[in-house]
């Protein structure tokens, strides 16, 4: 089963973009990630920037980021299900130690940055 890993990026304050969440999806031997503001809870859905995909590294690792672009640390981690996936949506099963359940990201306008996240727990 491809593994996912959320990770809080701690930015110095010098960064255009603030400290947030990465949520990271093992696939063909990548991570697709995507950043939160914050972690999505009971229904609520929150927007979702998609980043560039990372090396699977991050899958274990924990510490500064190259280039002062500050620290990560490792909040979950597990494996999970494609239950659907398209070039507009991500549907997957999390099965890990913090987020069981549920996790859709779906583009939410034509120029494929920006995604609507939602997690609904088991």
């Amino acid at each position: 089963m491809p593994r996912f890993v959320v990770l809080r990026h701690e930015l110095p304050l010098h960064e255009a973009r603030p400290s947030h969440w990465d949520v990271m999806l093992e696939h063909d031997g990548m991570l697709r990630t995507w950043a939160l503001e914050h972690l999505p809870k009971g229904e609520q859905s929150q927007g979702a920037d998609a980043l560039a995909d990372h090396r699977l590294a991050y899958l274990e690792y924990e510490g500064p980021v190259s280039g002062d672009r500050g620290t990560v640390s490792r909040w979950d981690e597990g494996e999970y299900e494609t239950l659907e996936e398209s070039p507009t949506r991500v549907c997957v099963q999390l099965h890990g130690i913090h987020w069981r359940g549920k996790l859709t990201l779906e583009r939410s306008d034509a120029d494929a940055q920006r995604w609507l996240c939602s997690f609904f727990a088991d």
